[in-house]
């Protein structure tokens, strides 16, 4: 009986935290997702440069609990707390993401097709529709860990 109320609890803490997570997208205005790493992160290499910064970014597939599709999810490198200017490999932090962990995301949906962008921090702009105030982050036994796309130090590249 002792079991049976602790796994309650703790269950109860995780839908606590999800709930969490979809509270302060909305307030983001952003779309909310959450689900299963399906496929490893991958880097694909800047098309774009910005007052000489390479807008790299990295992208992990993610089968959501919400739909059940494959998600492609893109986070922008310069955005992860360590990343490295014009770097041509995945900030650490962002390689760290393994098949089956659990993630919940706030973004952009795609405009065609299933997938997620713009799951980073804007930069302390009143967050839109077309420029939500995104994340990332990991969810560990029911519990979200930090957004792994907070970083503000490039913002500078978009005033």
């Amino acid at each position: 009986m002792k079991k049976l109320l602790i796994s309650l609890v703790l269950m109860s803490q995780a839908a606590f935290a999800l709930a969490d997570g979809k509270t302060d997208c909305n307030a983001a205005a952003g779309s909310y997702r959450t689900g299963t790493v399906v496929g490893s992160p991958k880097f694909a290499r800047a098309t774009q440069t910005l007052k000489g910064v390479g807008l790299s970014h990295t992208h992990i597939r993610v089968q959501t609990d919400q739909d059940g599709q494959i998600y492609d999810v893109a986070m922008d490198n310069v955005y992860a707390n360590d990343y490295v200017k014009n770097s041509s490999s995945i900030p650490k932090s962002l390689a760290a993401i393994k098949l089956g962990d659990k993630v919940e995301m706030c973004g952009q949906l795609y405009s065609s097709g299933y997938g997620i962008h713009w799951v980073h921090d804007n930069c302390n702009v009143t967050p839109d529709r077309a420029h939500p105030d995104g994340f990332v982050k990991k969810v560990v036994g029911g519990v979200e860990g930090s957004n792994l796309e907070s970083s503000q130090a490039y913002c500078y590249l978009w005033n």
